[in-house]
């Protein structure tokens, strides 16, 4: 309650905070706690809770969107990465496991700390944005293996490849049981206990659902870790994946807290001023070379050398699930007390660096983008994009749907031609260019013939007719949404092609007039009624116009649909 809100008073990773405090706490500082067993066995809860999370984030979606980048450069980056750490141990004489461990938990970066300061920048749908986050995304998929291996090494004395082998074969074994059973089980039980109206027995499945399923890949010989992002997977292909999220963020962070606390509590403050200057040659030759690694990646796979040199910036610091890797490995010998000491210094370091990296990294991304111009940067923005949306107009309406992609990860790219709006956006990092959106070399370079649909919010309705009669020219079949004032500008833009359009008036209208039901106290079923009934006599002269197009203009959209 004390330490943490210093740190992050100073923007400081919260996970600094809390090893600082259970060192201050811990044996080797204030020595306030005597039996720290019962504080270890929660905390290893939270890690089994953080993988629960990882699981629940992903889906098919978000991995075919960024599949080059997660399964190839962030798979690269982590193989390459521990190859050339775990070499460079060895040389040192390091023991092949021990260095095998170290190399594997120092390829991996922060996800909370680079994460975050993405989403708060609004960075996180710019090329290096989603880059970033793709790499993040592999390292987070790779903590499970990883945990897995670490006890076959431990406790097997077989060879590398025989003990990855094994790693493989049970968690493919594990895996497929688990999801056969899962799928045909897990939505119908979610759905019967929903329908309780029951919170805590929702609950309480979940967290049955969590410890249920590490315990049987734990009864298997695998970890307790891995059975949890399972559950997660699974959770999350169903309709109650943010009910479920919403549920398991309270233990996840609570127990979370207590892990690095105990981390801390392990960890002898005197090693940094016993070794100062060996373990400030350590952080920086691990700063600099997975910094380098990364950004020859990204060179190799077609991003320019200043993008590569600030992703690799970016993602050059140590990560969380080094701290859970090391204490893991200190706990079934494979790393000594000094060792795993020594490297979650060097960890907790590299993320006390963070801020001045990413700091860095902007400044590498900025000169990159005037050193490219207007135009270079537009058809270098567009050349690795695909199924991205392009947002003609950014102003409120135009910001207000960049937001929402955002919170989606779904790319898009925005005209304008307001020069100090384009100026301010740019000045933020944000995929937003001077250019007129009626122009068919400046919708090409935007990349229309990739992207996956487009949205109008222009201001002026003939500027908005004439986008419209391009985009719809350009690519037939491309989905095109535009706003309108009114139902009379509607309906020129209906019938100059677009797919579906909203006039501000009548959605205005709408809402005002929802509140105005509610407060007379009409129910919600009888306001949806009234409303839906408005809204089908509304649009139905849009419909008619937009199903009455050629063929060419595009497929017809029904009420409904609009």
């Amino acid at each position: 309650m004390i330490v943490v809100p210093i740190f992050r008073r100073f923007q400081a990773s919260a996970v600094l905070g809390y090893l600082v405090a259970g060192s201050a706490i811990g044996p080797h500082g204030l020595d306030l706690l005597r039996g720290p067993r019962a504080v270890t066995a929660l905390a290893d809860l939270g890690v089994i809770f953080l993988l629960f999370s990882i699981g629940l984030g992903l889906s098919v979606e978000r991995l075919s969107s960024l599949r080059r980048y997660v399964f190839g450069l962030g798979t690269l980056q982590v193989v390459i990465t521990t190859l050339a750490i775990t070499l460079t141990l060895r040389l040192a004489g390091v023991s092949g496991d021990a260095a095998l461990v170290l190399g594997a938990g120092l390829a991996l970066s922060s996800s909370a700390i680079v994460l975050h300061v993405l989403v708060e920048r609004r960075e996180i749908a710019t090329m290096q944005g989603r880059v970033a986050f793709a790499v993040l995304l592999l390292q987070d998929l790779a903590v499970v293996p990883l945990l897995t291996l670490v006890p076959l090494l431990a406790g097997s004395g077989q060879r590398l490849g025989m003990a990855l082998g094994l790693a493989l074969l049970k968690a493919a074994a594990t895996l497929v049981v688990i999801v056969a059973i899962g799928r045909l089980a897990l939505r119908p039980v979610l759905r019967t206990v929903a329908r309780g109206g029951t919170p805590e027995l929702f609950t309480g499945i979940v967290l049955l659902l969590v410890l249920g399923i590490g315990w049987v890949t734990e009864q298997a010989g695998l970890s307790m870790a891995l059975g949890a992002f399972l559950a997660g997977l699974l959770v999350a292909e169903t309709e109650y994946r943010p009910q479920v999220e919403s549920d398991v963020q309270p233990f996840r962070g609570l127990l979370l807290a207590l892990f690095f606390m105990t981390v801390g509590m392990g960890i002898d403050a005197g090693l940094l001023w016993r070794h100062a200057p060996l373990l400030a040659g350590l952080l920086a030759a691990l700063l600099i070379g997975k910094a380098l690694i990364l950004a020859g990646l990204c060179r190799a796979f077609g991003l320019s050398l200043g993008m590569g040199a600030g992703i690799g910036l970016m993602l050059a610091q140590g990560g969380e699930f080094a701290f859970v890797l090391f204490t893991l490995a200190r706990g079934r010998g494979l790393l000594s007390a000094d060792a795993a000491q020594g490297a979650i210094l060097i960890v907790g370091l590299s993320m006390v660096a963070t801020p001045a990296l990413l700091t860095a990294a902007r400044m590498v991304f900025r000169r990159h983008h005037q050193a490219a111009g207007a135009a270079a940067a537009l058809g270098h923005e567009t050349r690795e994009l695909r199924d991205h949306v392009v947002i003609a107009g950014f102003g409120r309406v135009g910001q207000t749907l960049a937001l929402l992609l955002e919170s989606r990860l779904v790319p898009y790219l925005a005209l304008d031609l307001d020069a100090e709006r384009v100026a301010e956006a740019r000045r933020r990092e944000l995929p937003v260019y001077f250019g007129d959106a009626s122009r068919t070399e400046v919708l090409r370079a935007a990349g229309i013939e990739q992207a996956r649909m487009a949205a109008i919010t222009l201001d002026q309705p003939d500027a908005a007719a004439r986008s419209v009669q391009v985009l719809r020219a350009m690519s037939p079949e491309l989905p095109v949404l535009v706003r309108a004032r009114d139902v009379a500008q509607a309906e020129q833009l209906a019938g100059a092609g677009a797919t579906e359009v909203v006039p501000e008036i009548v959605e205005g209208s709408l809402q005002l007039g929802e509140m105005l039901l509610r407060r007379l106290g009409a129910t919600r079923d009888e306001v949806d009624q009234v409303l839906d009934e408005f809204r089908r006599r509304t649009y139905s002269r849009l419909s008619d116009l937009i199903s009455r197009q050629p063929a060419e203009l595009g497929p017809s959209v029904g009420s409904d649909q609009v």
